[in-house]
């Protein structure tokens, strides 16, 4: 097969996708790579050219590589996760409103431009926990234990874009994060942002069945295959509090061949297509050393040689 990764240069030395890249090309696969931040990309010529059996993206929220894989499938190519699902959870305040609308279970979700909006609630939603729209990793998470504590030193900033703010689920500073691989579900036990002290060993653990359902039922609703859910395990249940699109995987076992997989599969090969949900991980899974390489200052497209390399 041949297929295009985009990939921001947030995430250019980070193991998904490098090696899932380095995998694919192992198998005898044609990898080609973009660089949405930092490249001259032809971009009508390289969508209709329709050369490509998928393009999959890697990239952060707000990234310019949406823009290029939406293009993509806007003129019938296959692209992994869909564009349209990628939207849905890449904003935060429609992926709540979406998954509140189906009954998932989300924390009910406030948004405004400017954190000092948050103040017009009432004391006891307080604490609330505050982070950008568009945010990813964890980053510029708060917790705002009060409205006073909304403006000033440490204050949440939306950099321009839209707020969201949720009520704070106690919890004992663990986070659940559920990973599913094209159907597959997996559980890891890290600290969470909010408790950065809390003394927790990042670790794959068992996954109930009502986690389990809650996570398949994000799958379907939003329509991805490669996902990650962010759960707390609150005093009423379980509660999620993100959705990713093609995380990490941390902690899955045999993450980078079960990925390469899966990325073959939802991309119409191994006999299969989009929807498929043939779960088989191919032989020769551990992904051969490279040599490093420098990528090209300013390419257009890189070949899979091209992302060898440790800082």
């Amino acid at each position: 097969m041949r297929l295009c990764f985009l990939v921001e240069e947030q995430y250019r030395y980070d193991g998904m996708p490098r090696d899932v890249i380095r995998q694919l090309g192992a198998w005898g696969h044609q990898v080609d790579v973009l660089w949405p931040g930092r490249s001259l990309i032809p971009i009508s010529e390289s969508v209709r050219a329709g050369s490509h059996d998928a393009w999959v993206l890697k990239t952060v929220s707000g990234g310019p590589g949406l823009t290029l894989l939406e293009a993509a499938a806007a003129v019938g190519l296959t692209t992994v996760n869909d564009a349209r699902a990628i939207r849905g959870v890449r904003d935060k305040a429609l992926a709540a409103v979406i998954a509140r609308t189906h009954g998932l279970p989300v924390p009910v979700t406030y948004a405004a431009a400017r954190a000092e909006e948050f103040a017009q609630l009432p004391e006891s939603a307080f604490p609330l926990v505050v982070k950008p729209a568009d945010g990813s990793s964890g980053r510029a998470v708060r917790l705002v234990e009060s409205p006073g504590r909304l403006t000033g030193p440490g204050a949440p900033s939306s950099a321009g874009g839209l707020l969201i703010a949720q009520p704070y689920v106690p919890n004992s500073g663990t986070d659940l994060k559920v990973y599913c691989v094209a159907g597959e579900l997996y559980a890891t036990e890290r600290c969470s942002p909010l408790h950065p002290g809390a003394d927790v060993p990042e670790r794959q653990v068992p996954l109930t069945a009502e986690v389990a359902g809650i996570a398949a039922e994000i799958g379907a609703v939003f329509g991805l295959d490669l996902y990650g859910v962010d759960v707390l395990l609150g005093p009423d249940g379980p509660v999620v509090v993100d959705i990713n699109d093609f995380p990490s995987f941390r902690q899955v076992p045999d993450a980078v061949a079960r990925v390469s997989a899966a990325v073959l599969r939802l991309a119409g090969g191994n006999g299969g297509n989009s929807t498929g949900r043939d779960h088989r991980v191919p032989a020769a899974a551990a992904p051969p050393a490279a040599a490093p390489a420098a990528a090209p200052a300013a390419p257009e497209t890189v070949p899979l040689a091209a992302i060898g390399g440790d800082r």
